[in-house]
């Protein structure tokens, strides 16, 4: 089965508020979907309505072909899930805390602690696996979290804000291990997340909602390409005295304009920063480069940007 989950008219009413407003939404095995939207704009709900903490106003959702209503059991089987901020027995230790998640999922003797050592192995716990949960860093506690999700080796994973809190050294292992779970294990995961620089190093896919609607649905890479800053030029540059640079990259084909990003006495001389920007649809390095060099300024860097996801983000979020 290649589609893991599948929400169809999927809505969510607290009183008078749609939190989630019909939403249609389909992940495949293999996918790493980075579920996108401002505070409130229903990603939190919608993953609570999937895993099963909540009950859909009306629709349906159905993981791994069995429907979340009236199936719940076979379901949360087949779902690992953390939530943001995911509660813990702050009294047990990670070790007994684990444990004790592995026999709720109905593990025993040789295969529990097989499904713990893995799940450790996994979030590299084994430093603290003997300290009471409440002693833990932020970011242990959130690594608590993760192990719990996926001891049982689920097919479908759902993760509410996963590396909140992690240093940069525990991002960067999260991240691979949620790559080579979607690569290896065939798995479908969900990951909401606010760390937009997060899809580009993690997710096949992003989708965007707003007011509890999908409003964007591509690869990171389409969504880059929305970005007004897609194939721009940033420049680190020394000019001579009396240079007319921004005049001079402006006038150059294809250009759309150029921004002023500051400058810096620096070594004795002046460092200039700025971002040509391209007209829709326009390659313009190598005209860029040609100038430079013709001008003779010297060039501390240059490279082309591939776009910025806040850019897009705040553009298709803010209507």
């Amino acid at each position: 089965m290649s589609d893991m989950i599948v929400t169809a008219g999927l809505t969510k009413a607290f009183g008078t508020i749609l939190a989630v407003d019909h939403l249609d939404l389909t992940v495949k095995k293999g996918e790493v979907l980075g579920f996108l939207g401002p505070n409130g704009a229903g990603k939190s709900t919608t993953m609570k309505m999937i895993t099963g903490f909540l009950s859909p106003t009306s629709g349906s959702i159905s993981v791994c072909g069995h429907d979340v209503v009236s199936d719940p059991l076979a379901v949360k089987s087949r779902v690992g899930y953390l939530p943001e901020g995911a509660p813990l027995y702050s009294d047990m230790t990670a070790a007994g805390f684990l444990k004790f998640i592995a026999q709720v999922r109905g593990f025993s003797g040789t295969q529990l602690q097989s499904k713990i050592d893995r799940a450790v192995e996994l979030t590299q716990l084994g430093g603290v696996l003997f300290q009471p949960i409440d002693t833990l860093s932020k970011g242990f506690k959130r690594r608590v979290g993760l192990a719990q999700a996926i001891l049982h080796d689920p097919d479908v994973l759902i993760l509410d804000e996963p590396t909140d809190g992690l240093d940069p050294n525990q991002k960067h292992q999260v991240r691979k291990l949620i790559r080579d779970m979607a690569a290896s294990g065939g798995k479908a995961i969900v990951l909401s997340t606010h760390i937009l620089e997060e899809v580009d190093a993690v997710c096949t896919r992003a989708v965007i909602i707003a007011k509890g609607k999908v409003v964007s649905d591509g690869t990171p890479a389409a969504l880059l390409a929305k970005s007004r800053f897609h194939n721009s030029v940033a420049l680190g540059l020394r000019p001579p005295p009396g240079a007319l640079i921004f005049d001079d990259l402006a006038k150059l084909p294809g250009v759309a304009g150029v921004e002023d990003g500051g400058s810096s006495e620096e070594g004795g001389s002046t460092l200039v920063r700025c971002t040509v920007m391209p007209a829709p649809g326009k390659l313009i390095a190598d005209q860029v480069a040609r100038l430079v060099t013709q001008k003779g300024w010297k060039v501390e860097w240059m490279h082309v940007q591939s776009g910025k996801l806040d850019d897009v983000f705040r553009q298709i979020t803010a209507a």
